[in-house]
């Protein structure tokens, strides 16, 4: 790993200013470590864990949702890469720093840097996940629940990102059904979305990030594309979600409608406080937690194939009326 003195590049007072209240696009030097060359990726590769790897397909149109997930089988690293290279495919290597200490460390370098030099702001439960994806590949239209920064590596990707906070674009109850584990990120599409969302052309070296909770989808340009996914919580952020929770636990219960995620005031205090109670009391009571909501392997990596895959028996690539439904029941 090449040492460093600073990651921010020219980041200017404004720009720490604006870090978790707008969109924001600023330099940084972390491709220029040489933790993201193709043998860094394939060593990667070999020593994640496979249950922390999610292999991803996807179709050509941000506007119907085709996205599946798969099996790496017994594909070496090498030739992973190469399917993704050369097909149409997502990887994520998820919690990148509780498996790799020397991510670990840079990851917590940056957040240290920027809690340094920015004023107020605090990024508690770090984590980061890595994205390797083909060229032309595509993100659907989404939100993550912590707050999230992507810090670009290499290739060159378009993000477009649609307005925070606005229940036109993510309803309240979707944040709450993902919070549960009964959805997944993915949230409900419409094209007359964009007509209100603001697109930025992505290189290495950049970093792009946005309030909590921001709906954005990205496509990938040509060459192969590689993303730090860095996602972290402040006192705010764990508010948010707890209200969200909050109103969950106040519909079901008591058929509530028309509950508040505002963040601010006594009451979403008390909600935070009702949300981690009820979290509480159900482990108390060894109440059983649905399992998360996760989309069904549905494909097997095969580097020479036109995609990059093949399509696991019974299961047809052509059909997603189950991921519909899943979309469709706001």
């Amino acid at each position: 790993m090449i040492s460093i003195p600073s990651y921010l590049e020219n980041w200017t007072p404004e720009q720490y200013q604006m870090l978790e209240k707008s969109v924001l696009i600023a330099q940084h030097r972390i491709h220029e470590t040489g933790l993201f060359s193709d043998e860094a990726l394939c060593e990667l590769i070999d020593r994640h864990p496979d249950n922390y790897l999610t292999i991803a397909g996807m179709g050509n149109d941000a506007s119907k949702f085709e996205w599946m997930t798969g099996e790496r089988g017994d594909c070496s690293a090498q030739d992973l890469l190469r399917a993704v290279k050369e097909g149409q495919l997502w990887l994520n290597l998820v919690c990148l720093g509780r498996f790799h200490s020397e991510y670990n460390r840079l990851v917590n370098s940056v957040y240290d840097e920027l809690e340094a030099k920015s004023r107020g702001f605090q990024a508690r439960h770090r984590s980061s996940n890595l994205l390797i994806s083909s060229p032309n590949a595509m993100v659907y239209f989404h939100i993550d629940l912590p707050v999230n920064m992507l810090w670009h590596l290499r290739g060159e990707k378009q993000v477009w990102v649609y307005p925070s906070f606005d229940s036109r674009f993510v309803s309240a109850r979707n944040i709450e059904r993902l919070i549960n584990g009964e959805m997944a990120e993915d949230m409900p599409y419409q094209t007359w979305f964009e007509d209100y969302a603001i697109s930025f052309r992505v290189k290495p070296g950049d970093m792009i990030t946005w309030p909590q909770n921001t709906p954005h989808r990205v496509t990938n340009c040509d060459g192969l594309n590689v993303s730090l996914s860095t996602e972290h919580r402040n006192v705010i952020a764990k508010r948010r979600i707890n209200v969200h929770l909050a109103n969950s636990f106040l519909r079901k219960q008591f058929g509530c409608q028309s509950l508040s995620s505002d963040v601010r005031g006594i009451s979403a205090q008390m909600k935070e406080m009702y949300a981690r109670s009820m979290v509480l009391w159900n482990r108390l009571c060894k109440q059983k937690s649905c399992e998360p909501f996760s989309y069904r392997k549905r494909f097997q990596v095969d580097p020479d194939a036109p995609k990059g895959y093949v399509m696991i028996e019974n299961e047809d690539s052509g059909s997603f009326r189950e991921e519909e439904q899943l979309l469709a029941s706001v």
